[in-house]
């Protein structure tokens, strides 16, 4: 027979009230009482205090409720003579003999059941008195002898080559019922059972409390999201954006195998992913992983595509998504879109966009009357290669401005091999490809060459004025990127002939007022926040 004790003084001076504080919710107390209960080899299990209101929350968990003797709820006595004393009232109480006891801590609200179980089933396995809970953390380390500092090691090694550390955490201690005395709780055989160290925090101190229940707090987020040449890599950027911005949270990203430029992106931002060849592998993988919340980036969906993934998380949220399946996800954002008719559920426009980390510090680009720089840059993959057409335009432009540089910035999954741009420093030409920080590109442009995607809320939050093509009929249906806004919308780009693209060039480089008009309006919206928002939704309750 195992028996579990909880010991919980109600007179902690450090935090006050610190066993019944609500934690994440619950009690403090609530997490031990639960790991006890819910451990596969533990029988009984018991909380000593002295404290009416931790005996009435112990008892309404399902623990039985045993009220400590004053004189064992003093600030000097030790823990072995309470155990000793709630073990022998037990066994007065239940007419049984237990043959071992554990003690658990009231104080480690991140102890799993997991784990607890590995132990038990460990030390019951085992020959040992005592298993004694340790995290093990190797370090160099130093002491004091004969008033002199004198390092405790040979040889100066990485942490990884140093020999094992153990560090008693507190949270449990498993000891033969044999062993137990009033004024000991260790055999003379006793060893120690690693724990991880997340679970091993003991809370002393309110910076321990703030810790655990950030822990307690943090949710499964599954990011579901395709990046290749013909759709870009915007949503795999937007993903990694929102991803990057909910540190301490259990992320992963989940990507069609056969999607590779969206893959090889993510398997090179170190974070967690997986890949799947349909959307039944998909669902086996989501309901193996467990999220909390669903991030779904494929553009439109089906209702029953996200009827089945409500069934897989407590929370789906679509983004870009003007499918059949955005009207019952929890929340649908359409940062690109605007569309009032629609649902509750449904966010639109500017509010919700979200800008990379670069452009949320990265300054405005400064005003000149005289264009000196234009970026051109056309996503990820530019599928209808817009960028050879302006790249032509720059050469031509260049007799006629010869003091304008022209800055190309090449997506990823952009093709150079057909047109094989190049520098052509005659002509103060300069091509670069997938650059880390296009915010730099953009710091001291005069004026850009754009498509009607993602690119135009990045251009507004530098202030720098655009002439936008759209690639396909989805991007016209883009809301931001009009005139009123700060852009000289052309509409669907493969109808634009190049000499309209030539004159609305030669217009606005010649016309220092409009886009001054045009920097302006662009500046007029706060699009640094809409991240935020998003986040906000995605970690909302129910």
């Amino acid at each position: 027979m195992v028996l579990a004790v909880i010991p919980a003084r109600g007179g902690s001076k450090g935090i006050p009230r610190k066993n019944v504080r609500l934690m994440h919710g619950k009690p403090l107390i609530y997490y031990s009482i639960q790991n006890a209960l819910a451990c596969s080899y533990i029988d009984d299990v018991v909380v000593s205090s002295d404290d009416e209101e931790i005996l009435s929350i112990a008892a309404m968990y399902g623990a039985k409720a045993m009220n400590r003797n004053s004189a064992l709820a003093q600030d000097a006595v030790t823990l072995d003579p309470v155990i000793y004393d709630a073990v022998l009232r037990m066994e007065q109480e239940t007419g049984k003999t237990y043959d071992v006891v554990v003690t658990l801590q009231a104080t480690s609200p991140l102890l799993t059941v997991e784990t607890l179980d590995g132990a038990l089933k460990s030390f019951l396995e085992s020959d040992f008195d005592t298993y004694i809970s340790a995290v093990n953390k190797p370090h160099l380390s130093w002491t004091t002898k004969d008033g002199r500092c004198v390092p405790n090691y040979e040889k100066r090694l990485n942490r990884q080559q140093l020999p094992p550390n153990f560090l008693e955490a507190g949270a449990f201690l498993i000891t033969r019922r044999a062993c137990m005395s009033e004024n000991n709780r260790i055999g003379a055989n006793a060893s120690v059972y690693e724990m991880p160290e997340k679970e091993a925090i003991d809370i002393d101190s309110y910076a321990d409390w703030i810790v655990c229940e950030q822990e307690l707090s943090k949710k499964r987020i599954l990011f579901r999201v395709d990046g290749y040449r013909e759709l870009g890599m915007g949503h795999i950027y937007r993903c990694l954006t929102l991803a990057y911005s909910l540190t301490g949270h259990e992320i992963l990203f989940v990507t069609r195998e056969d999607r590779t430029e969206g893959y090889q992106k993510l398997l090179d931002s170190h974070m967690h992913v997986q890949s799947v060849g349909s959307d039944e592998e998909f669902y086996a993988l989501a309901g193996k992983w467990q999220p909390d919340v669903i991030v779904h980036d494929c553009l439109n969906t089906e209702r029953e595509y996200i009827l089945q993934l409500k069934q897989l998380a407590k929370r789906v949220v679509t983004l870009e998504d003007i499918g059949s399946g955005a009207d019952v996800a929890d929340a649908t954002i359409n940062a690109l879109y605007e569309d009032d008719s629609k649902g509750e559920n449904y966010y639109w426009g500017e509010k919700y966009v979200c800008l990379k980390d670069e452009f949320l510090i990265a300054p405005c680009a400064e005003y000149h009357e005289q264009v000196k720089n234009v970026v051109v840059l056309f996503g990820g993959s530019d599928p209808s290669d817009f960028t050879y057409r302006a790249y032509n335009l720059a050469k031509k432009m260049h007799a006629d401005f010869p003091h304008i540089s022209f800055r190309f910035v090449l997506g990823a999954g952009y093709d150079n091999h057909v047109h094989k741009l190049s520098d052509d420093e005659a002509c103060k030409i300069k091509v670069v490809t997938d650059i880390k920080r296009v915010s730099d590109a953009l710091s001291d442009a005069d004026l850009a060459i754009t498509s009607q995607g993602r690119t135009v809320y990045e251009l507004a939050a530098m202030g720098v004025p655009a002439i936008v093509l759209a690639q396909n009929e989805r991007e016209t249906k883009h809301t931001f990127a009009q005139m009123h806004n700060g852009f000289l919308n052309l509409g669907m780009g493969n109808q634009v002939s190049d000499e309209t693209l030539e004159k609305t060039f030669r217009f606005v480089v010649e016309t220092p007022q409009i886009r001054a008009e045009m920097r302006n309006l662009m500046l007029s919206h706060d699009l640094r926040k809409g991240i935020e928002r998003v986040k906000q939704l995605i970690l909302a309750d129910e």
